[in-house]
């Protein structure tokens, strides 16, 4: 478990990966050294990673898909297997009615099946059944919001490259890359974070955080499915919403310190008016968890232009 002001920090990092050490310094009361080799310690311990997130729309990677796998033999054997395919983002082996969860992010519909196709033939597997999620209503470390309109050249693109692999990497040696000014650099690093093109952000061990539970649920609602879906999104311990089609109406996941207050989150999703939860599980071991995409060096056909989704 971290200090309190360690835990203080992680926060802010997770807000805002990009943080200056004086502004986390005012944040905690404490010297700007002080904070730097705390922040140091944090990322060299691996408590926590902070990454720059590019939005789904900017790769090409809009089509998700929730794989639920149960298999014959060594689970671990086959989410490993699975976790090293690129298009799945996330891996976990669970207790509940399926052995491992996957999530798959792919260009479109037809890349998706052909994901999913692949796990159905990893040996061991016995079956895999798939929620297409439609729209993420809320997710901790990724960018849901609409994204607006931008053109990107390549220098763009070889940013979004420095930022996916260190978020935190300093102007001067992000400059030094691209072969501006630290002003130029420092100008476009935030019109990407401000425009929704990439959001910078601190992945931290949930353990360190107190969030010991780890667990997913599937929903299944009456009335009007957006509504519900907010509303359980802005239940307290709940990180991931998103809807769909497919076995659920909804799709989530929830953390919390405790068992018993991890039974309490799924409870209060219980309570929300119009949820009710089909299944639950439990997450015994994230194989995976990655939102690195891989991006070109520079456009194919010049400038590439994204609108809002």
């Amino acid at each position: 478990m971290l200090d309190a002001v360690d835990a203080v920090l992680v926060r802010e990092l997770q807000r805002d990966g990009r943080a200056t050490f004086q502004a986390l310094a005012d944040r905690v009361g404490l010297s700007r050294t002080a904070v730097r080799a705390r922040v140091q310690h944090l990322l060299e311990s691996e408590v926590v990673r902070v990454v720059g997130i590019v939005h789904a729309a900017v790769v090409g990677a809009e089509a998700i898909g929730h794989v639920s796998v149960t298999v014959d033999g060594s689970a671990r054997e086959v989410a490993g297997i699975i976790a090293a395919r690129p298009a799945v983002s996330f891996a976990a082996l669970t207790a509940g009615p399926h052995d491992l969860v996957a999530q798959v992010r792919t260009r479109d519909d037809a890349a998706l099946a052909a994901e999913v196709d692949h796990i159905r033939s990893v040996p061991g597997v016995r079956a895999a059944e798939v929620f297409r999620s439609v729209t993420t209503v809320r997710d901790t470390h990724s960018v849901v919001r609409e994204l607006g309109e931008v053109s990107l050249d390549d220098i763009d693109w070889r940013l979004l490259q420095e930022l996916q692999r260190d978020g935190r990497a300093p102007y001067t040696r992000l400059a030094n890359i691209i072969g501006l000014s630290q002003a130029a650099t420092r100008a476009r690093v935030v019109r990407l974070m401000r425009s929704g093109v990439i959001q910078v952000t601190g992945l931290a061990d949930p353990h360190a955080l107190g969030a010991r539970e780890l667990g997913g649920f599937g929903l299944a609602v009456t009335g009007g499915l957006r509504r519900v879906a907010e509303a359980v999104a802005e239940q307290d311990g709940v990180r991931y919403v998103a809807t769909g089609f497919g076995r659920y109406d909804i799709v989530g996941h929830a953390e919390a310190p405790s068992r018993a207050e991890l039974v309490s989150v799924l409870d209060a999703i219980r309570a929300v008016p119009g949820a009710t939860v089909r299944e639950s599980w439990h997450h015994l071991d994230v194989v995976k968890e990655s939102y690195a995409v891989e991006l070109p060096d520079k456009p194919l056909n010049g400038a590439v232009r994204t609108g809002g989704h």
